[in-house]
């Protein structure tokens, strides 16, 4: 091991720091506490894949927020490489959201 091993646990916390920067542009809440992020991995190079989901297969910006998400994980220093994937599978729900989301939004 190298002395710049980095700690993938901060890395993670990192990334996520990151992720509830970016919001969906029709619901006032970020990403993450949507619910839309299903997993985060870090291999041992440090590339980072990211499986998320959009509220709907149609989302307005089903073409542009997972280039938003791979850019902005990319920016991260300890981050090599970002590659988004997009599943429908399980479908996003209201009841994915953290309870900070739905507070938010009036549903609760």
């Amino acid at each position: 091991m190298s002395e710049t091993t980095i700690d993938t646990a901060d890395l993670g916390e990192k990334i996520v720091n990151v992720l509830k920067t970016i919001y969906d542009p029709e619901i006032p809440v970020d990403i993450y506490e949507l619910g839309l992020i299903y997993d985060v991995f870090v291999n041992e190079d440090y590339d980072v894949k990211i499986l998320m989901t959009l509220t709907t297969p149609n989302c307005p910006v089903a073409e542009t927020l997972p280039l938003e998400v791979e850019e902005k994980v990319k920016s991260l220093n300890d981050v090599k490489g970002a590659e988004v994937e997009i599943t429908f599978d399980p479908p996003w729900t209201q009841e994915l959201m953290s309870e900070e989301a739905k507070l938010e939004l009036g549903m609760l």
